[in-house]
């Protein structure tokens, strides 16, 4: 790994970390990044979710007025996400690609139409929504997308947390930065042990990612939260198209 390619990784996993706290679509940056430094795709993926894991570090320091009063639901949520991260390493370094490809882009854009109808099937005004089990089954199968690649596994978090609860965007958000670093970490366990990760680029990366991470939160707040969520859909609708073609072409 030479200077040039670190000094790229640094500034991949701040776009990528930024990405990820505002729209949950880091891995558009950061894993694109690996592949152009050299990586091959399963090293980039593994090295990534390694990386990834100090985003959540950086979006927690950075989110303590959001999550303040969110313990239980960090805790709750927190739990079923580091099974469901654990879970999807497990398939990653197990089972073949294919038929899980096929799937995510149609998860994807579900969950971008949820984005984008919020305001229509939150759940008027109730704060325990999360505890639902249809939710709770989604961030389940959201983290084990997270453990096994994670593009956009932010948006499906975020879509469900967002129709569960009349909070706000900014609030929500860092609730599913934190649970998703936790699923992301537990994965990066299992690569760390058993996968193929570059270290050498893991580590300007995840410095990238730990100030992208930091950052993010103190630019959501600023931010318009419906032109944001409409944004954050359209352009998971957009990944998903993509993803598709590339699933089915």
């Amino acid at each position: 790994m030479t200077a040039a390619s670190s000094l790229v990784l640094v500034l991949a996993g701040v776009g990528a970390g930024l990405a990820g706290t505002i729209t949950g679509l880091a891995s558009l940056v950061s894993y694109p990044a690996l592949l152009a430094v050299g990586l091959p795709p399963l090293t980039a993926n593994v090295t990534n979710t390694v990386a990834l894991s100090c985003t959540a570090i950086g979006a927690a320091a950075g989110s303590q007025p959001e999550l303040r009063g969110q313990r239980e639901r960090v805790l709750r949520l927190g739990a079923v996400c580091v099974v469901g991260g654990a879970l999807g390493a497990l398939l990653l370094l197990v089972t073949p690609a294919e038929a899980f490809e096929r799937i995510v882009p149609w998860l994807i854009a579900l969950a971008s139409l949820l984005l984008l109808a919020r305001p229509l099937v939150q759940r008027g005004g109730e704060s325990s929504g999360h505890r639902h089990p249809v939710v709770v089954a989604g961030m389940f199968g959201a983290a084990v997308y997270a453990g096994y690649f994670g593009a956009a596994a932010g948006v499906l978090m975020l879509a469900l947390l967002s129709a569960a609860t009349t909070d706000s965007h900014a609030r929500v958000n860092a609730l599913k930065n934190v649970v998703l670093g936790l699923g992301n970490a537990t994965a990066a366990i299992g690569f760390a042990l058993l996968g193929p990760v570059s270290w050498a680029a893991a580590v300007p990366l995840a410095a990238g990612f730990f100030a992208g991470g930091l950052l993010g939160p103190r630019i959501v707040r600023r931010l318009p939260a419906t032109a944001l969520r409409v944004a954050i859909a359209l352009l998971g609708l957009a990944l998903s198209v993509r993803l598709g073609l590339q699933a089915y072409g």
